[in-house]
């Protein structure tokens, strides 16, 4: 039968599921029945003896994994790559398949040890032989795709499985002849569904659905046409034949045990490449190094996880672990991508959590001129909380105004005959043509805390997470405590509030932070500030009698009154040096002189005088107030609170406070090692602030002034 097309299969002599390596093994240890296995693979074997050649290999003892030939290696023409596999359970085949591999002739190439790669498993040939798919992302490794395309000489496209119970390319793929392709698309992560449909045309593509990919119906052997698996479901067999195929169903119910079917349990023998193919796989990759406290703060674990869940790869080159518990760790890590956007994209979230490129490799910022007032190019490099540095003409220059969801502007200066250059953050509509803006991830490196270990002068709770309520009153007096550290030292506290400080009766315990010193600018919305005036006015809150909790009647008024009242006056301002307001926060901040900032919104009623309707004027007001701050007290109010936390840079203490999990959690989730999220009441929280204030002796309460009369 020379000419014919030859398999190689591995009788299930010592088959049985003795141990678990992917999710189709739980459950089945010991549960296996060999007798059946062997009938069902002695009705493969004849199904494909009648229309090829099977060679077999002996099975060994102790390897019951041996019988899925389809992982022993990878063959094109005389030339096999020989499996390198991932699992101590079957690394014991390596050598039984090299023997073998060797007595019948073929050149067998070895991967690096560090390497991982399971056959024909995981790299599916198109059957007209013009590339190579290639699987990654549970087995094998995205590193060893371009070693396929130099030693088989063919194009290599990488496909990234993101499903566990589809751990090889081949449980979820199959080329059939004609340019067909049976495969399971929710398998694969969105750029591997793009590139397929790049590849073939849609005429071509067979989606499967879930219920025939759990029976690997794409686990199957293409014989000129014939195709052996497992079941299919009536309807996808009668689209398979349609395309006119003939399909063959035979029962592999006991290998489904261990993952795997027909086309595991075969490996072809004969495949061959299509002339001019070109000898290339599109994986880049580049070093980058992490130092800190990796272990104690999950940093390792969570670079590792945003490497491979952005669809990229990598190895670890070096690793030195910190002999004591205040010492930091270094790793060096390789990390590899199939497209230059998916490295660019993993580089970017790892500069981010504090990595930086290997200065072997490391290349100043790429910076490109902007040709049109508020808009950036294509490829700009979008900024973090944390402070950054950029790598201009060999040096690196701090980043200056620090913020989130920026860019950075590169300036150049002359002095005494040399050029001095300083970097800023800036946001896209603020950009002017000519502009220098960074652009990718080269030069850039971010400054985060390296030390787990904290001084017993800093806030011993900063720990950016959510707190509970049981433990308000602790965090309570570590707030005062700090409050009080900052105001001794004339430092900058800003307060973000919503009008939930007054609903909860908050407002006048923020009241007195304001007139003690504690606040050093207010940051809102209209809606806080009408709420506050309407309380001093009428003693209610959207009508609503705050001493009692009951409406009041014709209440529903008395904020279009007051917002009608300070309109008529012109500003708060000038309504409080009128007598008009004589208490409450916006009153206290008159008096104290604390500057405040009301940034408006399509719902506002007036709106005050006082209040900016110009969005992007409102930004800027916040960011300047801002600027300098020691702390950011955050007060039921997520729109306000999300906006002042994206212009605050790291190193700045965020407490966010709010009866809703939701809310904190969103400002806990940026990132900052200072933040800390407080669920509960607010007005209990600033009663308690207050009252803990008190204790430290730094609060001296005068009576309220009385309401007015209107």
């Amino acid at each position: 039968m020379s000419g014919a097309i030859r398999y190689l299969m591995c009788p299930p002599d010592y088959y049985e599921v003795d141990y678990v390596i992917n999710p189709w093994m739980v459950g089945n240890v010991r549960r296996s029945s060999r007798e059946r296995a062997l009938q069902q693979w002695q009705a493969l074997y004849s199904h494909l003896s009648q229309r090829a050649e099977v060679k077999l290999i002996q099975p060994v003892p102790g390897w019951p994994d041996m019988v899925f030939t389809a992982n022993a290696g990878l063959i094109l023409g005389s030339t096999v790559v020989l499996s390198r596999f991932y699992h101590p359970e079957r690394q014991g085949e390596q050598p039984h398949f090299k023997a073998w591999f060797e007595e019948q002739g073929y050149t067998v190439y070895e991967l690096p040890p560090a390497l991982v790669f399971e056959g024909a498993g995981d790299a599916l040939l198109d059957r007209a032989g013009r590339w190579l798919w290639a699987g990654y992302g549970f087995r094998s490794m995205l590193e060893s795709h371009p070693y396929l395309a130099k030693w088989l000489g063919i194009e290599v496209l990488s496909l990234r499985l993101v499903d566990e119970r589809f751990y090889h390319l081949d449980t979820c793929f199959c080329p059939l002849s004609e340019g067909y392709l049976l495969y399971y698309p929710p398998a694969f992560d969105t750029y591997s569904n793009r590139l397929i449909e790049m590849r073939v045309p849609p005429e071509k593509r067979i989606p499967v659905q879930e219920v025939d990919a759990i029976h690997f119906a794409c686990n199957a052997v293409d014989v000129n046409g014939t195709i052996l698996v497992n079941r299919v479901s009536p309807e996808l067999e009668a689209t398979l034949q349609e395309r006119g195929f003939v399909v063959v169903q035979t029962e592999l119910t006991e290998f489904l045990k261990a993952g795997g079917a027909a086309k595991c349990l075969t490996l072809r023998l004969d495949e061959t490449v299509a002339p001019q193919t070109d000898p290339v796989a599109t994986v880049l990759s580049r070093t980058v190094i992490l130092q800190g406290h990796l272990v104690d703060s999950d940093l390792l674990t969570r670079a590792v996880d945003c490497i491979v869940d952005n669809g990229g790869s990598f190895q670890i080159l070096k690793f030195q672990l910190g002999e004591k518990r205040q010492s930091t760790s270094t790793v060096e890590l390789a990390v590899s991508a199939p497209t230059e956007e998916t490295l660019d994209t993993i580089l970017s979230a790892l500069i981010e959590q504090g990595a930086r490129l290997s200065e072997e490799t490391q290349q100043d910022a790429r910076l490109e001129r902007v040709e049109k007032a508020g808009v950036a190019p294509d490829d700009f490099y979008v900024t973090t909380i944390y402070p950054t540095q950029v790598r201009v003409a060999g040096q690196w220059i701090p980043v200056q105004r620090q913020r989130m969801d920026g860019v950075i502007v590169v300036k150049g200066s002359d002095c005494n005959g040399k050029t001095q250059f300083s970097a800023y953050c800036t946001l896209i509509r603020d950009l002017q043509v000519g502009d220098a803006v960074v652009c990718g991830v080269e030069g850039i490196r971010t400054v985060r805390q390296a030390s787990k270990e904290r001084s017993s002068q800093e806030f011993t709770f900063m720990g950016s997470g959510v707190s509970s309520e049981r433990r308000v009153e602790i965090l309570v007096e570590q707030i005062a405590w700090e409050l009080r550290q900052i105001k001794e030292r004339g430092g900058k506290t800003v307060v973000v509030a919503g009008p939930v400080v007054i609903h909860t009766g908050g407002g006048s315990h923020l009241a007195t932070l304001i007139r003690e010193g504690y606040v050093q600018a207010l940051l809102g919305g209209n809606a806080i500030a009408v709420h506050d005036l309407e309380q001093n006015l009428y003693g209610t809150s959207l009508g609503v009698d705050l001493s009692r909790g009951t409406p009041v009647k014709g209440g529903h008024k008395h904020h279009l009154k007051t917002i009608n009242l300070i309109r008529k006056y012109g500003s708060i301002q000038a309504a409080v040096e009128a007598g008009v307001i004589t208490g409450g926060v916006f009153y206290e901040c008159i008096r104290a002189q604390v500057p405040f900032s009301l940034a408006g919104s399509i719902r506002d009623d007036g709106p005050l005088p006082d209040t900016e309707m110009d969005l992007i004027k409102a930004q800027q007001d916040y960011a300047r107030l801002l600027q300098g701050a020691d702390m950011v007290l955050m007060l039921s109010s997520m729109l306000h609170s999300i906006g002042a936390g994206n212009m605050t840079p790291a190193g700045v203490k965020l407490i966010c406070v709010d009866i809703n999990p939701a809310v904190v959690t969103k400002l806990a989730d940026r990132g900052s090692l200072e933040s800390v999220g407080i669920v509960t009441d607010v007005g209990l929280f600033l009663s308690l602030l207050v009252q803990q204030l008190a204790r430290l002796g730094q609060v001296y309460k005068r009576p309220e002034p009385a309401l007015a009369a209107h």
